[in-house]
């Protein structure tokens, strides 16, 4: 997926080919059955021919390409357009869908995604889908291709794009997505990160903490790109057939949810043509896997496996584009969703402690306070002035000592986590990472510090001490009243 920070993640490494190949690849559904399979007797093909295409897409960016068609055929054949998901997206990654539908009679068009325009801290879904239609229009203009049944696939990122490209133009026939999100960029990565947390056996506070105060920080100092894009709108102008995968085992989408949103919607936009389905046995590409988290078969693309297509998913989509490609799109129905482990949530409740503005003033006060009183400190051994002494300058060394490294490791951490899509959290002890463990227990001790130093200062208020160091004491101790509710609120003193 996704997305983002979201650029493509980590994948896992491989495991042992097969297993999977037996089993039921849709779930059964109450509403009427899925399209029977299309007619092998009819344009299906078991060989495909390549050819490699250049087209201009949006900012007039060169994009490369390779077009998959069936290598025989006696009449002009639907065709279809892949639009990758975040990250590089090479037209590689989709060689399996791409040869499915050729094999199928449909002429497939795989692509580079760009690299002017789209980065780790930029995305524009609008300009993606300025790309898509580039395709479909050069599609369009194959020889062996009807233009007029020429849709789109698209694949999680790509089921943010695909809606907007099809609101914009009646050249698309159809849509597919497989792993599409209904929520936004960043609710989607929050459950995709507590999904892959709780997978390296993490429980507890930091979980919230990633879906909420991190991810509403993050977003607020802009550091996840197009975090708050809302697919509703565009899905609500979709009047095309729509064909909606989702994997059994997603574990980058929330497959339950999402799937309810686009049924939702497209239902309400009038859509009469809306297939709901879900792949067993299934990941977030729609690919085999045991739980979502390794790849089985496949080829490899950098070194790693993209795990095998399963063949029922691939069956139905291709029977599906044949179905209204001869003007019988199936009406509307949807399979019973999987259970989903996580509900997602969204980063924030808009509470007014929320305000990325009152985070950033107080986070800027702790760094004041406790680096200031530590600094000062450091000064006066440099230039050799006499240390200032008193009674409670002993634990307001360790109170400014421990809530510097606190903030600062907190947000360095969970940004960290963010940056990594949860890959890099160290070894986890007790259902915590050991950083974030390490963190938790600095802030029992800034809050130990906090009341030890305003104790001491007290009680000891009337004994003669530098003008200076009292203001220092009363900035550490101040920094440390704000910082015990700041922490509770980051997760930090939860279980």
């Amino acid at each position: 997926m996704l997305l983002s920070f979201k650029s493509r993640r980590v994948r896992a490494v491989g495991w042992a080919i097969g297993l999977l190949a037996s089993l039921p690849a849709l779930i059964p559904s109450s509403a009427p059955a899925r399209p029977a399979a299309y007619d092998s007797a009819g344009p299906s093909t078991t060989s495909v021919n390549r050819s490699d295409v250049s087209f201009r897409g949006g900012d007039g960016v060169l994009l490369h390409g390779t077009v998959v068609a069936p290598s025989r055929s006696t009449r002009p054949v639907p065709g279809v357009v892949l639009v990758g998901g975040s990250g590089p997206a090479p037209r590689q990654e989709y060689t399996q869908e791409a040869e499915a539908f050729a094999r199928a009679g449909i002429a497939a068009l795989i692509y580079d995604k760009r690299t002017v325009g789209y980065s780790k801290m930029h995305r524009d879904f609008s300009l993606l889908a300025t790309d898509a239609l580039a395709g479909v229009r050069t599609l369009r203009a194959r020889p062996g291709v009807d233009p007029a049944k020429v849709g789109l696939w698209g694949f999680s990122e790509g089921g943010w794009v695909l809606p907007l490209v099809a609101s914009r133009s009646s050249d698309v026939a159809f849509l597919i997505t497989i792993g599409g999100p209904g929520y936004t960029p960043l609710r989607t990565q929050t459950w995709y990160l507590a999904v892959h947390l709780r997978h390296q056996n993490v429980s507890g506070s930091l979980l919230d903490t990633v879906s909420g105060p991190a991810a509403h920080l993050v977003d607020g100092a802009g550091l996840f790109p197009s975090a708050g894009y809302d697919p509703v709108p565009a899905l609500e102008r979709v009047r095309q057939p729509v064909l909606a995968f989702w994997g059994e085992h997603d574990t980058q989408v929330p497959p339950r949810e999402s799937s309810e949103i686009f049924e939702r919607v497209l239902a309400r936009a009038g859509n009469q043509h809306v297939t709901v389905r879900f792949v067993a046995g299934g990941g977030h590409n729609g690919h085999r896997t045991t739980d979502g988290f390794d790849h089985l078969g496949g080829p490899l693309l950098g070194g790693h496996p993209l795990g095998a297509i399963v063949p029922d998913y691939a069956a139905t989509m291709t029977s599906w584009v044949h179905q209204v490609a001869d003007g019988r799109a199936p009406l509307s129905s949807a399979a019973a969703p999987p259970r989903q482990a996580l509900t997602s949530r969204a980063p924030t409740n808009g509470a007014w402690y929320e305000a990325n503005a009152l985070q950033w003033v107080a986070i800027a006060f702790f760094l004041v306070a406790f680096a200031g009183y530590l600094v000062t400190g450091v000064i006066r051994r440099i230039t050799g002035r006499t240390k200032a002494k008193g009674p409670a300058s002993r634990s307001a060394r360790l109170l400014a000592a421990t809530g510097l490294v606190t903030v600062l490791g907190t947000l360095l951490f969970t940004v960290t986590v963010f940056a990594t899509s949860g890959q890099l959290i160290g070894p986890v002890l007790v259902g915590r990472p050991l950083p974030w463990l390490i963190l938790q227990l600095l802030a029992v001790i800034v809050v130990g510090a906090t009341v030890a130093t305003a104790t001491i200062a007290w009680r000891n208020r009337r004994t003669p001490t530098s003008g200076g160091l009292r203001i220092r004491v009363a900035m550490a101790v101040a920094a440390g009243a704000i910082f015990i509710p700041w922490a509770a609120y980051w997760g930090l003193l939860a279980c």
